[in-house]
């Protein structure tokens, strides 16, 4: 990985000890909804980046991850700092907020996350994976090329930084679009990415992959992600089998079972606003 999602170009300590860090962002980060808006993935792995620095030690790990996106974040200055919510030896919640400087200067608070830190102990005795396996990476399958891509999408940005492996499309309900997803970009410039931080900002992807709407008709937003990880994320590569439900009333959830090399190691969801698009008149 030669180029990255986020440079950092400042960090200092707040009034209350926390690690402010600030971070000018790439072309990278942009939404296939419009290049001035990020997606949803590199913010998500900025804030799990700033939990997994904040007082880390041996045979824990962070298993579980909320984030709520407060609006759209531009492709902006961002800044970032975590704090400890509730500390204990075998059971920890952290939590992180992103602040997007506006073009006035000012900041607002874009996204905030909570994550689970959990004690770690052996227990390959009783390993057990409730989700079906999703089958090895094939070289000769099909890449983006392989998706029906909206038209309407920013070509460049996130869906570009990462390399695209579909495996089955999905057609029928609880029939889910499967593929192998690689980022090709590091989160921040000159460091080595989580295989954490690299998992989350493939997961928040499951709401496009799993679309079964038209977008030139609907637009999908959704507000946030719930990462829930029982094994240990190794990347580059991690797997998805994405679906979306739509309810009568405008809500949705996206969900997908999240593969490593080995096998399934947890799943995402998303709440979505489903939106009519206005009829050309």
């Amino acid at each position: 990985m030669t180029e990255a999602f986020y440079r950092q170009t400042d960090q200092t300590t707040t009034a209350d000890g926390r690690t402010l860090e600030t971070f000018a962002s790439s072309h990278h980060t942009a939404s296939p909804w419009g290049a001035e808006i990020q997606h949803g993935g590199p913010v998500a792995a900025l804030l799990v980046r700033a939990m997994e620095r904040l007082d880390p030690r041996e045979r824990t790990r962070i298993t579980r991850v909320c984030v709520d996106i407060l609006g759209a974040v531009p492709v902006s200055d961002v800044r970032v700092s975590a704090h400890t919510l509730r500390p204990g030896r075998r059971v920890e919640q952290l939590a992180a907020t992103l602040e997007a400087r506006l073009p006035d200067g000012t900041w607002r608070t874009a996204a905030r996350a909570t994550a689970w830190r959990l004690a770690t102990q052996p227990t390959g005795d009783v390993a057990r994976c409730a989700d079906t396996p999703l089958g090895p990476r094939e070289s000769d399958v099909d890449g983006l090329a392989g998706f029906p891509v909206p038209e309407s999408w920013h070509p460049g940005g996130f869906v570009a930084a990462a390399t695209w492996e579909a495996v089955h499309l999905g057609t029928a309900p609880g029939e889910p679009t499967t593929a192998w997803v690689r980022l090709d970009v590091d989160l921040v410039q000159d460091e080595t990415t989580s295989g954490l931080a690299q998992l989350i900002a493939i997961a928040d992807a499951a709401n496009g992959l799993g679309a079964r709407l038209d977008t030139t008709r609907f637009s999908y937003l959704n507000t946030d992600l719930t990462l829930q990880v029982h094994g240990e994320p190794v990347g580059p590569w991690f797997g998805m089998a994405a679906e979306t439900s739509v309810g009568a009333d405008g809500v949705g959830m996206a969900d997908a079972v999240l593969h490593g090399a080995d096998g399934p190691i947890g799943r995402v969801t998303q709440n979505l606003l489903v939106e009519r698009r206005p009829t050309p008149s």
